[in-house]
């Protein structure tokens, strides 16, 4: 999602506290470069204002922690259909002075009264869109906590400092784009129905004209309270009581016939959330160290669609046979996913053993050269695998929403974060939490409704955090950074940072053209959702040959990424197109 916006000007005063000029005002676009390359550090991002925030935290002396929070609570106000106040993500961090790579597992928790029949109505799952739009859905959030964590833990700025420019850009306002009324236009039937979501964005019934200036005081004041009470007042307080309002009684409009479900959720749920800092998953792959976050997000399987892909010198295959190993390595790895991926502190992940060469090897050599596996495959054993074993029945692939965002900075000290945050479907469950200005997330959705494999690793309960596909990567060489990356898009994350990287890695491509690069996502399905520019491709045909059947999506993911050139500049880079195109842009820009 990208919207034009003036972000006020950010002065850095004594103490680190970011305070901003009264005469900005909401006239006109930051830049928004799909690449640059320069000095100091940089940010990419889905949204220009949002990596205008990062910039100039960097250029006023922040570390890259710094301006992923700055950059993170931008984004919930200029992104607010895909991440914000009301969700959750996963951070990925590498510290240049101790070359280690660390993680905030900050992914939304289910409340006390969640159970396995959470979304089971008569003995039978609830329709998805009856559960999506619902108190039920929601999880416990977990980014404040995460940017607080991060801050606390490698950060110079205060929160208050971090939050500083997205309060102001939220009181000031920003310019409506094509993306952004598209967004809320696409949900307008959803947010008809509660008044706060009414109120909010179909001012007089509509969405906001593109062109028009968008103000949402009412977060501005939010984030303000999260600073002055250190997300005391969301974890206990005046706005966690306001948020399990909306859960226990979404605010329906008098006159809507919609059935919105209410949820469980109480204050001591959001009391007692924690982060966790789990070990980051680590492989190497031709030679490289390729990090990224613990189950249950989707870095084992990321990880373990290198590892099959690996066998096969991509560097001189042919596109077409590029293509097939692929699209077979990531079948096999989503048959793995939904049998053994889940919440590690509920059920016993063999995130070792998903993550070796061994597994991966017995595996691979079920993939032909000449023949596309039938779809669905059953998963294999990891902790027993043979060559070419499955085990187990076919796993059918779960239902997950596409909406998220990811964010990458860099920093002049050579540190790097990468996060991927999220509210899960686009406008999250429907509903802005009254007085407020955020969305609540629908991340509980992302759990099994009912058993999809013996032993479902993915069923709700008290505390869990549901399964998730969000992958942040971080790419060592020799203990340095090479590049970062990420996607939002729901399951098709992992294929987008997986094709990304071996786009890259393997296949020659510059950044910018791995990410432009027209993208295919098979997750152990018969069809294999593509985007117009493949299926418009010459390999088309020769893949349907292989036994490969494809359906047409408008666009899988939005990218966002930055490498270290030799030369020790760094060059970020987000989508030309995608999502209306990101903005990545240096501190100190190279010409």
């Amino acid at each position: 999602m990208t919207k034009a916006g003036a972000l006020c000007r950010i002065v850095l005063t004594l103490g680190l506290v970011l305070t901003c000029s009264t005469e900005a005002q909401a006239t006109k676009a930051p830049p928004r470069p799909a690449e640059q390359t320069g000095w100091g550090g940089g940010v990419s991002s889905v949204d220009p204002d949002a990596t205008a925030a990062g910039v100039e935290v960097l250029r006023r002396g922040g570390n890259a922690v710094d301006a992923a929070v700055a950059t993170a609570a931008a984004l919930g106000v200029t992104d607010p259909f895909s991440t914000g106040i009301g969700g959750g993500g996963f951070l990925l961090y590498y510290d240049a002075l101790t070359g280690r790579v660390h993680t905030i597992d900050g992914r939304e928790t289910a409340p006390a009264a969640a159970n396995p029949d959470l979304f089971v109505e008569n003995g039978a799952a609830m329709p998805f869109d009856d559960a999506r739009t619902s108190g039920l859905a929601v999880g416990v959030p977990g980014n404040p906590a995460t940017w607080q964590t991060a801050l606390r833990r490698w950060g110079t700025l205060s929160l208050s400092g971090a939050l500083r420019p997205a309060e102001m850009l939220a009181r000031r306002g920003f310019v409506v784009d094509e993306t952004f009324n598209r967004q809320i236009t696409q949900n307008a039937a959803r947010f008809a129905d509660f008044t706060s979501s009414r109120d909010l964005y179909l001012p007089g019934g509509n969405a906001p004209a593109v062109g028009s200036t968008f103000r949402n005081p009412e977060l501005a004041d939010t984030l303000g309270e999260l600073a002055r009470t250190n997300l005391a007042s969301l974890y206990g307080g005046a706005i966690g009581h306001d948020l399990v309002q909306a859960v226990q009684h979404p605010p329906l409009a008098p006159e809507s016939k919609r059935a919105a479900r209410p949820g469980g959720m109480t204050v001591s749920d959001l009391r007692n959330y924690r982060t966790t800092a789990p070990e980051a998953t680590q492989i190497r792959y031709r030679g490289l160290d390729i990090y990224s976050t613990a189950s249950p997000s989707g870095g084992a399987t990321t990880g373990e669609v290198l590892n099959i892909v690996e066998n096969t010198d991509l560097r001189k295959a042919s596109e077409t046979q590029y293509l097939h190993r692929f699209m077979e390595a990531t079948k096999l790895a989503f048959a793995d996913r939904s049998q053994w991926v889940g919440d590690p502190a509920f059920i016993d992940v063999p995130a070792r053993e998903l993550a070796s060469q061994r597994f991966a090897d017995s595996r691979a050599c079920l993939v032909s050269a000449t023949k596309a596996l039938p779809a669905p495959v059953s998963p294999g054993s990891p902790r027993d695998p043979k060559p070419c074993a499955t085990t187990g029945d076919q796993v059918l692939p779960s239902a997950e929403e596409e909406r998220t965002t990811h964010l990458v900075v860099s920093d002049r000290w050579g540190n790097v974060v990468s996060y991927t945050s999220t509210i899960e479907a686009e406008g999250g469950n429907g509903v802005v939490v009254p007085g407020r200005g955020f969305l609540l997330n629908n991340e509980l959705t992302d759990f099994s409704f009912t058993p999809t494999v013996p032993g479902d690793p993915n069923l709700p309960a008290a505390g869990k955090r549901p399964r998730s596909a969000m992958s942040p990567v971080i790419v060592l060489n020799r203990g340095k950074v090479l590049l970062a990356a990420g996607s939002p898009g729901g399951a098709t994350i992992i294929t987008t940072v997986t094709q990304l990287l071996t786009q890259r890695l393997d296949r020659g491509k510059s950044l910018l053209e791995a990410i432009a690069a027209p993208r295919v996502s098979q997750r152990n399905s018969a069809v294999t959702p593509a985007e117009p520019a493949f299926l418009a491709s010459p390999e088309r045909a020769e893949l349907e040959r292989l036994g490969h059947q494809f359906s047409s999506t408008p666009e899988i993911g939005a990218a966002t990424a930055i490498e270290l050139l030799p030369d020790g500049r760094w060059h970020a880079v987000a989508e030309p197109v995608r999502r209306g195109g990101g903005a990545a842009r240096v501190a100190v820009p190279s010409f």
